[in-house]
């Protein structure tokens, strides 16, 4: 997960604007918060609330995959992060095909296009792939725009984290110290932000980051059966379904208000 600070850089992020930042944070943590009640209304743990809430909210199955490496190991925790996986990379790739089509209906800018499929699209390479489907512009500013919300990964891994921690304490566990992974993903930021990174490293880094998570994923795939996967249930399914559906409501507003 630490490789995905080699995409980011403070320019990138500054430059988008104070509203436009904003605007992200919230729909954000809103999207989280909604995932976590939504979570437990249904019958469903607050701790899967988190998880799918942060990996749609977030960037995918990287967001799912950090969350689940702070979050205690519990008896479902390896089924309940394949699930998540499996269904924000799905929801992904329809979004990449949908919300283009949506931008079109809703006659947006290419600017307001890009800020809107940065902002809900979950993985990186399907808002580049519907950003520049639309135009150049659309696709720099959906980019982005997507890079931030990779960035807020950051400080959700470590509230979600602390929160563990005192989860840990009330019960007399002894609390994880927060992963190295958060120390190494803030100085590759740091250095990528001072253009002390080559192009090179940062495309290396880059592609490195994408085959770990293909290799967490595969390890998953291991030690999880598609019959444990379905004992996930219904509810699981239309969870993550209505945490898109916030996110994308949430940001289309914030772009036709703003």
């Amino acid at each position: 997960m630490a490789l995905l600070g080699a995409r980011i850089t403070a320019a990138q992020i500054t430059a988008l604007g104070i509203s436009t930042l904003g605007g992200v944070a919230a729909s954000v943590a809103l999207t989280i918060l909604f995932g976590l009640f939504a979570a437990k209304a249904a019958g469903m743990t607050a701790r899967f609330g988190v998880l799918t809430a942060g990996a749609v909210a977030i960037c995918g199955a990287s967001a799912a995959a950090a969350i689940a490496a702070v979050q205690r190991p519990g008896a479902n925790q390896e089924r309940d992060t394949a699930f998540t996986i499996i269904g924000v990379t799905t929801l992904s790739t329809v979004c990449m095909v949908l919300y283009p089509l949506l931008a079109k209906v809703f006659e947006l800018s290419h600017a307001q296009s890009g800020i809107f499929l940065g902002g809900t699209i979950h993985d990186v390479a399907q808002v580049v792939g519907a950003g520049y489907s639309i135009s150049p512009e659309t696709g720099d500013a959906a980019t982005i725009v997507k890079l931030l919300r990779v960035a807020m990964l950051l400080p959700v891994v470590v509230i979600v984290s602390l929160a563990e921690r005192g989860r840990s304490k009330e019960e007399g566990e002894r609390a994880n110290l927060i992963p190295g992974f958060l120390l190494a993903f803030i100085a590759i930021v740091a250095l990528n932000s001072f253009a002390l990174v080559p192009q090179s490293i940062q495309s290396a880094m880059s592609d490195a980051s994408r085959w770990c998570i293909v290799i967490s994923i595969a390890a998953l795939g291991v030690k999880t059966s598609l019959a444990a996967l379905a004992k996930v249930g219904h509810k699981a399914v239309m969870l993550m379904v209505l945490e898109t559906a916030f996110i994308a409501t949430l940001v289309m507003t914030v772009v036709r208000l703003g």
